[in-house]
């Protein structure tokens, strides 16, 4: 595939929330010597076609602790899945995408889907946001409610076209709103004639709360079991999203590290 750009500019955006800030950097795909170098250091054949090692979004507080999402620390989660998908084409593929170097080595189980857990990477030193599973639930309606969308931006962070047998990507969206703000972070797998996959992972932090809920849900079909779906839905995430079985769903709330208690205001006379 061809690293040309198209008239695209590079872009970065930040947005003041309170005391965070949102970055949104976008930029262009990464050369493929840095794109080899990386494989290298990652034990893996290969990396996806399109891979923007640059982009990222950032959200962090003024006193250092955050999360960003990115498409290197999506990558690293690839290898640590226990499922790779098996189809017919699937040892032709490897072989025409591995360098000569590459076959020369015993390739490490590789899930070739690039199929990524990823939830988004912590930022802070001194202060780290705490994780804990909870039952508590983003409320979707509330999201539903026509707020003003003072911020909003679309991320992609990497895509493959599986060599002509479907695609696979992960992208990340915000949207800040005036009292909260949502991210949606969503990988998206459509194995040709074999399966559909949907790992989501939804943050949204309201305002003066002291945490975010995060949760993250894996929805996966065969395609075989979609024969009521309208092939055309097949390409749409959010519409095929509603026909794949929910598999997995994990809710947890990252508590943000204690304030420091403000120092007492001297009385000023009235």
């Amino acid at each position: 595939m061809s690293t040309v750009s198209h008239g695209f500019k590079s872009s970065k955006q930040d947005f003041a929330f309170g005391p965070w800030k949102v970055t949104a950097a976008k930029t262009h795909i990464m050369k493929s010597k840095d794109i080899e170098r990386l494989a290298e250091e990652m034990h893996m054949p290969s990396l996806p076609e399109m891979l923007f090692g640059d982009n990222v979004l950032r959200i962090q507080h003024a006193r250092g602790f955050g999360i960003e999402f990115n498409a290197v620390d999506a990558l690293k989660r690839v290898n640590n899945m226990r499922d790779t998908v098996k189809v017919a084409c699937a040892q032709e593929w490897q072989e025409s995408r591995a360098d000569s170097e590459h076959s020369k080595e015993v390739v490490k189980r590789y899930d070739w889907t690039y199929t990524t857990d990823y939830r988004g990477t912590l930022l802070g030193e001194d202060l780290q946001i705490k994780v804990s599973p909870t039952t508590e639930r983003i409320d979707l309606e509330k999201l539903k409610a026509r707020e003003q969308i003072m911020f909003f931006e679309d991320v992609l962070l990497f895509e493959d076209e599986l060599h002509d047998h479907g695609v696979s990507m992960i992208s990340v969206k915000i949207r800040v709103m005036p009292t909260s703000f949502f991210v949606l972070l969503r990988f998206f797998l459509r194995v040709d004639g074999v399966l559909i996959r949907i790992n989501d992972t939804r943050l949204y932090h309201e305002a003066g709360q002291d945490y975010m809920l995060r949760e993250f849900s894996t929805r996966e079909s065969k395609v075989s079991a979609l024969q009521h779906v309208p092939p055309a839905l097949y390409t749409d995430p959010n519409e095929i999203a509603q026909h794949l079985p929910l598999k997995l769903m994990e809710c947890e709330k990252l508590e943000l590290p204690d304030y420091e208690p403000p120092s007492k205001p001297t009385s000023t006379p009235q």
